[in-house]
């Protein structure tokens, strides 16, 4: 008896250093995949959100065709860099987008934006499409990857 006891103790003891071994190893490519995306990054990009008026007449063509459905577009001029992000029709008004990174990868420009929710009392009821457009510098043969 006392021997299934013990071969019973050496089990669980077995499961144990296992499960641990396979959290570390997990914590370990965890880790791995983070480092690879900040190693990636060069540097930020400066921009400016550009208003309706200051955006380029074909660009506004664009966005008007997308209509209420959301999109993640880029045009080029010789002006520089637009990159347009749509959330697509909303049921009020009252929403606002943030850009929370621009920066260039060896291989990408990438852009991460988030639409945030109402703010305040006073909102329309009436159903809005909010969008971005933010204008930085033209980096040649570089893919844009929103995230």
């Amino acid at each position: 008896m006392r021997w299934i006891e013990d071969k019973l103790s050496t089990v669980r003891r077995n499961n144990i250093l296992y499960f641990l071994f396979a959290c570390i190893a997990m914590t370990g490519m965890l880790c791995a995949c983070n480092s690879k995306e900040v190693s990636d990054k060069l540097r930020d990009l400066e921009y400016t959100v550009v208003g309706v008026d200051e955006q380029p007449q074909a660009l506004k063509q664009v966005i008007e065709e997308k209509g209420v459905e959301p999109y993640q577009i880029s045009f080029c001029n010789g002006d520089g860099l637009y990159i347009a992000v749509g959330y697509g029709q909303q049921e009020s008004g009252g929403y606002s987008i943030t850009v929370d990174e621009l920066y260039e990868s060896e291989d990408s420009i990438c852009v991460d934006t988030t639409l945030l929710g109402q703010e305040g009392e006073q909102v329309k009821t009436m159903p809005t499409c909010p969008y971005i457009v933010i204008k930085t510098e033209n980096i040649e043969n570089k893919q844009i990857e929103f995230k």
